[in-house]
């Protein structure tokens, strides 16, 4: 299958959303929650993320969390100073929490996330200040197409659990 939207970009938000989104579109054809991350470094991809939880039976294989890894891997240092990282989904606050640790400075991400989000959907883990280190918040970008891939996710899963259950 092939990516399902013909997005074009009008910003820069949007231009690194859209690879975000590739990326959840791999975790899609993977039977993996459709979420995707970029680590974006002086206008440059350094790195990219896809949830991974089912593949390597992993519950911290987020998106955000591989992105961050691989991230601090391309400029060896843990501290990702001058980067924004895109994500199609706003984070859980375990992604929320490694931001703050590896000193992300700009957060941007695409669809809320009523049942684990950590930026006012379910907590705001970013609403009381940190002792060390602010992140900038940008949210809604491309959100309907990240909401989009998640109904479209879980609407094939019901579906393919009520075929199994149905033994059709």
């Amino acid at each position: 299958m092939h990516f399902p939207f013909s997005i074009q970009p009008n910003n820069d938000d949007e231009r690194f959303m859209l690879e975000a989104l590739k990326e959840a579109w791999k975790a899609f054809q993977k039977a993996e929650v459709p979420i995707g991350a970029v680590l974006v470094q002086d206008d440059r991809i350094i790195a990219r993320g896809h949830n991974q939880v089912e593949m390597l039976r992993d519950a911290t294989a987020h998106a955000e969390m591989l992105c961050i890894t691989a991230g601090e891997g391309a400029i060896d240092n843990w501290r990702l100073a001058d980067t924004v990282l895109y994500c199609t989904i706003e984070p859980c606050s375990m992604c929320a929490g490694a931001m703050l640790l590896s000193r992300v400075p700009v957060l941007v991400w695409g669809a809320p996330d009523l049942r684990h989000g950590a930026n006012g959907s379910w907590i705001d883990l970013f609403d009381k200040p940190h002792p060390m280190h602010t992140i900038t918040i940008r949210r809604g970008v491309l959100e309907e197409y990240s909401a989009t891939l998640m109904r479209n996710f879980f609407q094939k899963r019901r579906e393919e659990k009520r075929v199994i259950e149905n033994g059709e």
